[in-house]
């Protein structure tokens, strides 16, 4: 599944690793998404949304 949210497009964000031993390698941040059902033009779906819409309350349930 991949990791974007279908409210407001969030996808993941990306950084470095910094061990201790200050050895960078590559690291992936993904957003918070949920599989929701929610009204879409009148019919029940289920769709990917961030926890952030979900607060805002972009989504209907």
């Amino acid at each position: 599944m991949a990791a974007v949210c279908d409210i407001c497009a969030k996808k993941p964000g990306f950084g470095n690793n910094r061990p201790w031993s200050r050895k960078i390698t590559k690291r992936r941040f993904n957003p918070n998404i949920q599989r929701v059902r929610a009204t879409v033009n009148g019919s029940p779906k289920r769709i990917h949304v961030c926890t952030g819409c979900l607060k805002a309350g972009k989504v209907t349930r």
